[in-house]
Parts: structure tokens; C-alpha cells; sequence
């Protein structure tokens, strides 16, 4: 799993490429040239940001935005599902328990003409391995030993580990975008303007991270046909910006990310909506073992769960975060398969701060405990000052802690976390893709991205068995129906009932604003975090 890549690159990646002034719009979203169905030219506004269209060359938001739209994959989540589903493959699964083979569909075409075959899907898979750029996608398909084309239309691809449940998730990931291997250089990467894909959509115009321009691909014959022909994306770098140029009509759609309380205000405009949908986005509290307070394992698994009792998180979602995020109950949260709310359960929904007075008597804690909890000052956005200084003041209420606050720049903030110079501290999480072991795997294994220090003598890149979650772990990731499904309940309660390594605090939820006409973005709005620019359309 890429954890680090992930989470340094989904929220802080910054595209290189001149710049426009964000005051310099394109043109109206209302004039441009219509589709065959009839919609209007659409203009998009984001402060997303393009690392590179060339796949093996990005793993982030910002380039995935544009990628999910102009590749096509072998398997994808389609909108509102929560599994893949065959997307240029015909049908894929298990030949074997270490082999995964996928039929394309006939007739496959790049924007350019070319032929999409298996060979084309070979090409692409192993590319990203052999450029192994420090921004590529390469972590994501660690399982794959090799790829083969056994024919034009088949794909085999042999495993480490047998029966991988997220493999057919993978595919559909940052790793997973088909290129042109006519087109493709097979040792470097590609420049952005010259990418080309065989999605519902391909490049136009392109000033990165200022103006892009999308195309419909009239090659496409996917179940996906675009609706609206032309499309422009318009970047950002401040969101009161973007949500300016939204309220005024000067773009149709605003998309990630507006501050909450431009979301609350845009709410009651009647010029636009405000459209929300579940997200996979996860906000979160990490505990050092090794440093936070308490004189041993027992007095500091005590503070952790007086912590557990105290935190406010429907506070944290209505008032600091506007309704933008719902509490989280569950490293897991909801809206992604086999999520519980153990958190709730054990803790529940609201402070207890009885239930924290007793848990820290037992074990013979002296209060008020002194914290000192960290967290980054521009990597989750404008309003982490706001949410960690309302925490402070509802561990403080309780009258059993003693908080100090920290907020540090992220460059310095990810190289002094992994030295162990913070004892609890703030950090986030979007999915690699959206099944629940993404939301575990990396959160577990030995010498992983939260460095809670959970895991340490000797695991081999595995989850240590404090809590018993090894063999769970394994059920999870090799067994499919109600055997997995049972494995990520134990999983989840085990962490809430177990050591606590991480507090989950809030899931966020996708926000999206359209101005008038727009139709076919709230079908998008799910876990996924994929913008399917295919389904819009405007009247």
C-alpha cells in the first residue's frame, strides 16, 4: 500500500506549469457547442491539482480527476456502487488462486484510432513498474509478479498472494488506466498534452493546472458516452475564488474544495445547489505508544480511551465543519462495504465525562493529564486550526486534561511525526480504492505511515497481534462473502475495544456546487472520489 504516497500527495500536490490568474475566467459555461445530446458546453472550477496525466507519472487526486475520464480501465466502480465492475474488460476474475484473467471487449478503440488490446494492457501495467517514478502509482500493484497477453483479448496477471479480494479494486485505481503503447514511451514518461486514452472524454486545449480543455472521444463506445461534448476545467488557488466565480455563473460546477462556511453560505443561494454525497475521506487521531503520556501500557491505554470519552465529534461536524463531514465511529467509515460503529458503541455518541473520570482513576492517573497534540497547518485545508482548537477546548472541559496545541507547515510537520517528536498528533486519509482494507492494511502493518509505533519487533511488513487482528487480517484479504464481511467486523471492534491505537474522528462527506441547468453530478457524489464528468450534462 502506498500510505504515504497517498495522503502527502492527494491533498498537497502542487502541479508544476504557468498559471493564470484565478480572476481570468474562460468564457460563460452557458455558450460553447452542444453534444449530440444536446447539452451545453460545461466549465469546471477545482483547486485540484495536476501532478501528471501520463500514469505512471501521478498518484493523486488532481491528476486522477482527469484521468478517470480520459482512460479507460480493465474494472471500475461504477457511480453508487461500492464493487468493481468490468469497465474495458468484458468480464474478469480467478483462473487460479495466484492467476486473475480478464476478457476485453471487442472493438476497443484509443482516441488516436488505434486498436485497444491486451498487449496495450501489458504495456501499461508494466511501464509503471519500470519507471517507478516517486509520484507514480507503482506501491499499488506490489501483489502482481507478471502480466502476460495470452491472446489480443486476454489478460493474465499472476499474484504473490492467492485470492487477493483487492486486486479487482486495483484496477481501477491510479494504477489502473490503459495507455496507447504506440504512444507511450516504455522508460519515461509522457508529456501532458500529448497523453491519449480510450475513456468517454479526451484532451482539448491543456495549460496545466490553469485551463484544460476535454473533448468527447468519438472513438468511445463504452457504456459511458459523455453527454456534454466540450468541457473545461478551470484551476484554482484560492477557494473563496472558486466559490466567487460559482455563485456568479462564471463556471457551472465548483468541485474541491470550498471552505465550510463557503458551502454554508452558497446554501442558501438560490442561484446555485449545494449537493453532497458520501466520501471516503477519513480525519483522524494518531497516539505515539512510545511517547505519549502515562507511566506504562496500562496508565496510557487509560488516557487513550478517557480521550475516547471526552471527544464531541457531531460538535466537530456541525459547527466547525458546517455539515461538510459526519462523525466517524470506525477506521472504516460510512458508505464503504462492511463499515460498523464500534466507536459508538463503546464509547458512545456524545462525551461521557464520567465514564473518562473512572478510566483514569482505575488505573491511577493524576489529572488533569498534559497533552500535547500536533497537527499540520496546511495539508487538510484551512479549517484544521479551527477543529483541533475545539478539540483542546472539549478535552479541557472535562476538567481531566490539559491541552496544548501545535500546528506546524507539512513538510516540517511529516519529517519531525516520523521522529518520534510528537505524542499525539492529527492526520487523514483518502482511499487507494474503496473496500475496507485500505482502511486497515496501512494502518497496521509494521513501520507504517500513521507511526503509532502499534507495530515494531519484527513483523515483516505485517500487523503485529496485539488485538488479535493477524489471522482477521488474512480472512479479510483471501475469503469473499460472509467471511470477510465477519473478519472486518471483529477487525473494527478489536481496534475500538483492543490497544486504541487511532481515534476516528470524521468522514468527509463529497460537496459539490452547481449553478443552474447542471444535471448528473449528484449521481457521482460517492466514496469513490471519482468526478465522472461523463454523466453531466446542461439544459
Amino acid at each position: 500500500m502506498a500510505a504515504a504516497a497517498a495522503l502527502a500527495v492527494s491533498l498537497g500536490a502542487c502541479g508544476a506549469g504557468k498559471k493564470k490568474s484565478d480572476n481570468s475566467s474562460p468564457a460563460p459555461g452557458g455558450s460553447g457547442s452542444s453534444s449530440a445530446t444536446g447539452s451545453k458546453a460545461i466549465t469546471i472550477g477545482t483547486t485540484d491539482q495536476v501532478v501528471a496525466l501520463d500514469p505512471a507519472g501521478s498518484y493523486d487526486n488532481g491528476s486522477l480527476l482527469l484521468e478517470d475520464n480520459i482512460y479507460q480501465f480493465l474494472m471500475n466502480v461504477p457511480a453508487g456502487g461500492k464493487a468493481p465492475a468490468p469497465d474495458a474488460a468484458d468480464k474478469c476474475g480467478f483462473s487460479s488462486p495466484t492467476e486473475y484473467t480478464c476478457t476485453l471487449k471487442q472493438g476497443l478503440k484509443f482516441s488516436n484510432g488505434d486498436p485497444l488490446t491486451a498487449d496495450d494492457v501489458v504495456f501499461s501495467f508494466n511501464r509503471i513498474n519500470k519507471i517507478n517514478d516517486p509520484n507514480g502509482p507503482a506501491s499499488l500493484i506490489g501483489n502482481m509478479t507478471k502480466v502476460e497477453a495470452k491472446d489480443a483479448s486476454t489478460v493474465v496477471f499472476t499474484l504473490k498472494n492467492p485470492n487477493d479480494q483487492t486486486w479487482p479494486f486495483v484496477l481501477g485505481t491510479s494504477a489502473g488506466p490503459i495507455v496507447d503503447s504506440k504512444v507511450f514511451p516504455a522508460d519515461k514518461l509522457l508529456s501532458d498534452d500529448k497523453v491519449v486514452g480510450s475513456g468517454p472524454f479526451m484532451l482539448g486545449s491543456y495549460n496545466k493546472n490553469s485551463l484544460v480543455q476535454l473533448k468527447a472521444n468519438p472513438n468511445y463506445t463504452g457504456p459511458n458516452k459523455a453527454k456534454a461534448s466540450d468541457i473545461t476545467l478551470k484551476y484554482y488557488t484560492e477557494s473563496n475564488n472558486l466559490k466567487l466565480d460559482v455563485q456568479s455563473g462564471a463556471i457551472d460546477i465548483a468541485w474541491r474544495s470550498l471552505a465550510p462556511t463557503d458551502v454554508e453560505s452558497l446554501s442558501k443561494d438560490s442561484n446555485v445547489k449545494v449537493l453532497t454525497g458520501s466520501g471516503g475521506e477519513l480525519r483522524y487521531m494518531v497516539f505515539n505508544f512510545k511517547t505519549m503520556p502515562g507511566n506504562n501500557d496500562a496508565q496510557k491505554l487509560a488516557i487513550r480511551q478517557a480521550i475516547a470519552y471526552s471527544v464531541d465529534r457531531n460538535d466537530l461536524a456541525t459547527n466547525v465543519y458546517k455539515g461538510t463531514y459526519q462523525p466517524a465511529y470506525s477506521m472504516i467509515p460510512q458508505g464503504i462495504a462492511d463499515a460498523t460503529e464500534p466507536f459508538k458503541d463503546t464509547y458512545g455518541d456524545a462525551p461521557n465525562k464520567d465514564k473518562a473520570k473512572q478510566t483514569l482513576t482505575a488505573a491511577g492517573v493524576t489529572t488533569p493529564v498534559n497533552l500535547n497534540i500536533d497537527y499540520t497547518t496546511d495539508h487538510y485545508g484551512p479549517t484544521s486550526a479551527d477543529e483541533w482548537n475545539e478539540i483542546k477546548r472539549q478535552l479541557e472541559s472535562t476538567g481531566l486534561f490539559k491541552v496544548k496545541i501545535n500546528g506546524t507547515a507539512w513538510t516540517t510537520y511529516n519529517a519531525e511525526r516520523v521522529k518520534d517528536t510528537y505524542s499525539i498528533y492529527q492526520l487523514g486519509w483518502f482511499p487507494d480504492f474503496v473496500d475496507g482494507d485500505n482502511y486497515l492494511g496501512p494502518f497496521l502493518a509494521e513501520n507504517n505511515f500513521v507511526h503509532a509505533h502499534y507495530c515494531d519487533p519484527g513483523a515483516q511488513n505485517r500487523p503485529c497481534d496485539k488485538d488479535g487482528v493477524l489471522p482477521l487480517l488474512t480472512q479479510e484479504e483471501t475469503k469473499a462473502g460472509a467471511e470477510r464481511t465477519d473478519a472486518f467486523k471483529q477487525i473494527q471492534e478489536k481496534l475500538a475495544t483492543g490497544t486504541l491505537p487511532l481515534l476516528p474522528l470524521l468522514s468527509g462527506k463529497q460537496v459539490a456546487v452547481t449553478g443552474k441547468g447542471i444535471s448528473g453530478v449528484q449521481d457521482t457524489l460517492d466514496p469513490t472520489y471519482q468526478f465522472r464528468m461523463w454523466l453531466f450534462s446542461k439544459s
